[in-house]
This record gives C-alpha cells, sequence and structure tokens, in this order.
C-alpha cells in the first residue's frame, strides 16, 4: 500500500468538475484507491474511483487530504493523482 498527504489548492476545493478529473484518472489503474479528507473528518474516506462517493467528503481550499493506493499499480497511481493535485487539479491530463 502506498499513501500521499497533499495540500488542495484549487480555489473552489473538489468540486464537481476537479472531481470528475480525479475520478478519470484514477479509474485508469488497478488498484483500490481510496481519499481521506483530514481536516474535515479523518476516521472517514471515498473511493476515489466514485464521484459521488468524493463529492460527500466537502473537500474545499486548503483541505489536507490523505491518498491511499494498494494494488498492482498503487505506485503509478499515487504519482498520477499527486500530479494532478499539486498541479491544482487542472484540466490537462497526466
Amino acid at each position: 500500500m502506498r499513501e500521499a498527504r497533499l495540500t488542495i489548492t484549487h480555489p473552489a476545493g473538489l468540486h464537481a468538475r476537479p472531481a470528475a478529473l480525479l475520478v478519470r484518472t484514477a479509474a485508469r489503474f488497478d488498484a483500490a484507491i481510496r481519499l481521506t479528507n483530514l481536516t474535515r473528518n479523518p476516521l472517514r474516506d471515498a473511493d476515489a474511483k466514485s464521484i459521488l462517493s468524493l463529492m460527500t467528503l466537502g473537500v474545499e481550499h486548503d483541505h489536507i487530504i490523505l491518498i491511499r493506493a494498494d494494488g498492482p499499480d498503487e505506485d503509478a497511481a499515487i504519482i498520477a493523482l499527486s500530479s494532478l493535485i499539486e498541479r491544482g487539479l487542472d484540466e490537462v491530463a497526466p
């Protein structure tokens, strides 16, 4: 299992469009990927491949999140998702 702690820099947080981009990116990997909003509720996580699940976390600007990946593509998944978030959840495909 691999994990990364990141700060959300997108001004609107993880609203619909950035969440959809994150889900599309996560779906490319053969790994179970979970996201936790450490700022709001560190005991609750969500499936990073489900936009509805992600939206329930209420991730806002400057919130700290934890991404965990477990499976054959865990390393590549963490690298791609970390890069996407560090770029501010931009619209450019990783």
